[in-house]
């Protein structure tokens, strides 16, 4: 595993390994997480963890913990900036294609689902490109999903709705009810 540790988070240090002085590596350091992470939590790991200190790009630094001891830092380094692509591309797909859960659990169901939300939002980004009333991307969602059912053109969606006449051969149901 490879997670981010709370600047808080003791670690009781058994070794320092060395790091090389012009790499973003502040720290790499081996040693226990404590007992017990909170008053109602006990720690289920018990084995030595690594912490590797980080600077990123902005100046901010990280503590990045793993139990790959074997690895070198650059590499963990790497692999924790990858889970973090990974973990932005699924915030934004809960947030922009609406997804808050998965119907079905396997991989090819979530793939299916992925696909499936991925083309209904390029298809609306490209009806939305298409007309000029509207320019907002989240307006114009509203304006479709509230349009769904009617037939009209794109450009006519802000107008309000024609009535529609009323055929006199249909069944007229309200002399069953009164």
């Amino acid at each position: 595993f490879v997670t981010r540790l709370k600047k808080n988070t003791p670690l009781d240090v058994i070794r320092e390994n060395h790091v090389s002085k012009n790499s973003n590596i502040v720290s790499d350091r081996i040693g226990h997480l404590p007992a017990r992470l909170a008053n109602s939590r006990k720690n289920p790991l018990q084995v030595p963890v690594r912490e590797i200190c980080v600077v990123i790009e902005s100046g901010k630094q990280l503590r990045i913990v793993t139990n790959d001891l074997d690895a070198s830092a650059e590499e963990i380094a790497e692999l924790y900036k990858q889970r973090w692509q990974i973990e932005l591309f699924f915030r934004w797909v809960k947030q922009t294609l609406r997804i808050r859960h998965f119907i079905g659990v396997s991989e090819n169901a979530v793939r299916i689902q992925i696909a499936i939300a991925l083309i209904a939002f390029l298809l609306l980004r490209m009806a939305q490109l298409a007309q000029k009333a509207v320019h907002s991307p989240l307006e114009f969602a509203r304006l479709v999903r509230t349009n769904l059912m009617h037939r009209r053109p794109i450009n006519n969606l802000l107008e309000p709705l024609q009535s529609v006449p009323i055929n006199q051969n249909q069944l007229n149901l309200g002399l069953y009810f009164q």
